[in-house]
C-alpha cells in the first residue's frame, strides 16, 4: 500500500477533516481581501494584474506569518509586500526604447504648415463675417458650435426648414468668396 504524498489532498478526500496550519490568515484574508485588492487595483490599474499581485503578496505573507510579531499591522505588511512585488514587476518588464546618436523626426506632411493653417482659418473668418447676421449666425452654430439642425433652430426661434436652407446658402456663398478660392485649387 501506498502513503500519499501530498497530505491536503488526502484531507481533501474527506471533507471537514482539513486543517490549515494557519486559521488565523484565512480569516485575515477573507476579511481584507477587498480592501487590500482596492490598493492592488490603484498600483496597477487592470483588475486582472491588481488580482495577480495580491495573491504574490498574500503568498508571500503567508510565508512570513509566524514571523510577523505585531498581527495588528497586517495591513501595513501587506501592504509594504504589494509595492515591493508591484516595484519588482516593474523593473524587470521588457523595456522596447533604444538609445540612439539621432532622434527620428517625421517628416511634415505636405500643407501642415501652421502658418497655412493659421492664413486658412484667418480667411474663412472672414468670409463668415461677410456674410448676413442671420446666415452668419446659423453657420456658426451648426460647424463652429456643432448643433444639430434641431438645436440650432431652437437656439435661433425658426424652423428646422429655415436653417436647412440658410445654411445651403451661405455656404454657396462661401464656396464663391473670391478670399477662399485658394483653398479649392
Amino acid at each position: 500500500m501506498t502513503t500519499p504524498v501530498c497530505t491536503s489532498a488526502s484531507n481533501a478526500a474527506a471533507p471537514g477533516t482539513q486543517t490549515l496550519p494557519y486559521p488565523s490568515f484565512s480569516s485575515y484574508m477573507r476579511a481584507r481581501h477587498p480592501v487590500l485588492l482596492r490598493t492592488a487595483r490603484s498600483l496597477t490599474g487592470n483588475p486582472s494584474d491588481a488580482e495577480d499581485l495580491l495573491q504574490t503578496a498574500l503568498a508571500k505573507t503567508y510565508v512570513a506569518w509566524e514571523r510577523i510579531e505585531d498581527h495588528r499591522a497586517l495591513d501595513g505588511y501587506v501592504r509594504r509586500a504589494l509595492l515591493n512585488t508591484r516595484t519588482s514587476q516593474w523593473r524587470k518588464r521588457k523595456v522596447d526604447e533604444f538609445a540612439c546618436d539621432e532622434l527620428p523626426e517625421p517628416d511634415p506632411a505636405p500643407g501642415d504648415d501652421p502658418a497655412e493653417r493659421q492664413a486658412l482659418r484667418d480667411a474663412m473668418w472672414r468670409a463668415i463675417m461677410r456674410l448676413p447676421a442671420r446666415q452668419r449666425a446659423m453657420v456658426v452654430l451648426r460647424y463652429y458650435e456643432d448643433l444639430s439642425e434641431v438645436q440650432t433652430a431652437e437656439v435661433l426661434g425658426v424652423s428646422v426648414g429655415t436653417v436647412k436652407s440658410a445654411v445651403s446658402r451661405a455656404l454657396g456663398k462661401l464656396r464663391e468668396d473670391p478670399e477662399l478660392v485658394f483653398v479649392r485649387s
